[in-house]
């Protein structure tokens, strides 16, 4: 077999039925048209046995059932009628292009509702004919459509096998004028003059056609009659034409009524996301990011609306827009609506939603292997709505990972979004070293600077801990250099002092600074006696437990080396770090 056909009957109704799933559960009758002169232009077979015909107008149809979307339900009848949208058939046929993408690269799109696949080569994947025409209808029914298959060695052949006959069928090579003979001429062209005159000749059947003589058929139509008889015998030929694939991925919905809560805007929400992600799966691929854009309504009760001197100009229409980032390509439907349930929860619209749009952008699915050596981390999924979560209690601004800044403002950062990087942990499983970390150094002081060079230690310096926020202590000075450091409640004596460092810069900005630095090796005394020197005893396992939390928080030990500032503009002294 050569070819394989998709067709979807009654596109136009599947297509707002694939975006409404509760319209497909009765009659049903589709609007379209330029108003006011709607007309139905297509039902379902429920809508055509209650009456309904194609062509009537819109107050006929409203005697059969109500519109949906209409406030008053007190006379609603077994017949829904609805209006036809274009953005969702474009969207249902973009969805149908992306199944027979998963298929085949080899795609024709005949028309909206048919597709045509090349099946060369599928065999060794999917296995017979069959297979490949029962994997193909699973794959269209996962993206919430309908579909007829047609499996045949003509392409035309399969076309019109699909269109005629219903569920999956399997034509062999050189059957194909005995099975298509059954078929009525209908399927072969829809121009009324060309039916009316195969209805004058008597010749209702396929087969009827085919056996009508070549030659005077076409003394009376010409090359279409030729075209018609070599189609009804199954003989034409022609070939392929490729459809290109396409990187945009969108869906849209247009409501019938306005919505406000959450609730029900997290259930269409979630539709649209089902959808998206069924269409990636289809072609192998993930959502990188969400962008959503609502369509307000345009006149909102709770509005401020001041009267302007063109009371005549049309109100443009209001739109908000979300965009969703992910750290990670993701494609779980229900992670990404608990993410945009999150957003909307801390900044919602600012008035009720008629239309949502929501687009898609594609990346390659993450592929992600662990080692042997190596701690698994978090699951990127989880750890982003966690921290969405986290976001909504303390601000979005307020929740992140610190990235240092490029100025000279000691301890400067800001936040950013933080991602989940394994980079280090594959490095370390590498080269044996994993769970052993580095020493931290002190950070070189980049600012302008007065004063001596500082002297290098006579030790080495392990590293250095910061304090964060700097702790406020109190220096006395003798000859402007620190002589005693009053801290957590002790004095210190300095042994060694070495600066003043100073630095300042942003006098442009409020927010200006201008810090003189000193490092310092001061002697405590020792818990015992501090302890000693209250008036009241203090019960020996508390003076033990009081020394041990001091050695503990690592600030007030016996002897160590401390950094302290002066921060001029408040004229006060802190801490920034203790050296190990």
């Amino acid at each position: 077999m050569g070819f394989a056909c998709v067709y979807i009957p009654d596109f136009l109704l599947q297509a707002v039925v694939r975006g409404q799933r509760a319209l497909g559960e009765g009659p049903l009758a589709l609007l379209g048209g330029a108003p006011p002169l709607w007309s139905v232009v297509a039902a379902n077979p429920a809508a055509f046995a209650a009456g309904i015909q194609l062509g009537m107008t819109k107050a006929q149809v409203a005697q059969f059932g109500n519109v949906v979307g209409a406030r008053d339900t007190s006379a609603r009848s077994t017949v829904q009628i609805c209006m036809r949208s274009e953005s969702q058939e474009e969207a249902a046929r973009a969805a149908l292009l992306d199944a027979a993408w998963s298929v085949s690269p080899r795609v024709e799109d005949t028309a909206p509702d048919t597709l045509v696949l090349d099946l060369d080569g599928l065999t060794a994947l999917f296995g017979t004919d069959e297979n490949i025409a029962q994997e193909l209808a699973r794959r269209v029914a996962a993206i919430g459509l309908a579909a007829r298959v047609a499996v045949a060695a003509n392409l035309e052949v399969a076309i019109h096998a699909a269109r005629g006959f219903p569920g999956i069928t399997i034509i062999p090579a050189g059957e194909e004028r005995r099975r298509l003979g059954t078929l009525p001429v209908g399927v072969l062209t829809t121009e009324a003059e060309t039916l009316e005159i195969f209805e004058r000749w008597g010749v209702e059947t396929l087969q009827a056609l085919a056996a009508l003589p070549v030659l005077q058929l076409s003394e009376r139509l010409g090359q279409e009659g030729v075209r018609l008889s070599e189609l009804a015998r199954g003989v034409r030929q022609r070939s392929l034409v490729l459809a290109q694939a396409s990187s945009s991925f969108a869906e849209e919905m247009e409501l019938d009524d306005a919505v406000e809560e959450l609730e029900p805007l997290s259930f269409l929400l979630g539709r649209l996301l089902d959808q998206l992600c069924a269409r990636l799966e289809a072609r192998a691929l993930a959502i990188r990011a969400v962008r959503i854009r609502f369509e307000l309504q345009p006149s909102f009760e709770k509005d401020f609306q001041t009267l302007k001197e063109n009371v005549r100009t049309k109100p443009g229409v209001k739109q908000y827009e979300k965009v969703l980032t992910l750290p990670v390509p993701i494609r779980n439907a229900k992670t990404l609506l608990k993410l945009l349930r999150l957003q909307l929860q801390g900044n919602p619209p600012p008035a009720p939603i008629q239309k949502i749009y929501m687009a898609a952008d594609a990346a390659a699915p993450r592929v992600a292997q662990n080692g042997f050596f190596v701690p698994c981390g978090p699951d990127p999924e989880k750890l982003e709505v966690t921290i969405a979560r986290l976001g909504k209690l303390v601000g979005e601004g307020n929740l992140g990972c610190a990235e240092l800044v490029d100025s000279h403002r000691p301890e400067s950062f800001r936040m950013k979004r933080f991602v989940a990087s394994t980079d280090y942990a594959k490095k370390a499983g590498k080269n044996g070293s994993a769970g052993i970390l580095l020493p931290c150094l002190p950070r070189v002081f980049e600012g302008s600077l007065e004063g001596p060079a500082r002297p290098m230690m006579d030790h080495i310096v392990q590293g250095f801990r910061a304090i964060r926020p700097p702790q406020m202590v109190r220096v006395e000075l003798r000859d402007e250099r620190p002589v005693q450091v009053y801290l957590q409640g002790m004095r210190g004596k300095v042994v060694a002092a070495s600066g003043p460092w100073r630095g300042s810069g942003d006098w442009w900005q409020e927010d200006a600074w201008h810090q003189d630095e000193w490092d310092l090796e001061i002697e405590f005394p020792a818990p015992s006696i501090v302890a000693a020197q209250h008036a009241a005893p203090v019960p020996p396992q508390q003076k033990s437990e009081r020394s041990q939390a001091n050695h503990r928080d690592g600030i007030c030990s016996q002897r160590g080396l401390y950094r302290i500032y002066f921060d001029a503009l408040r004229q006060e002294w802190f801490l920034r770090g203790v050296y190990d």
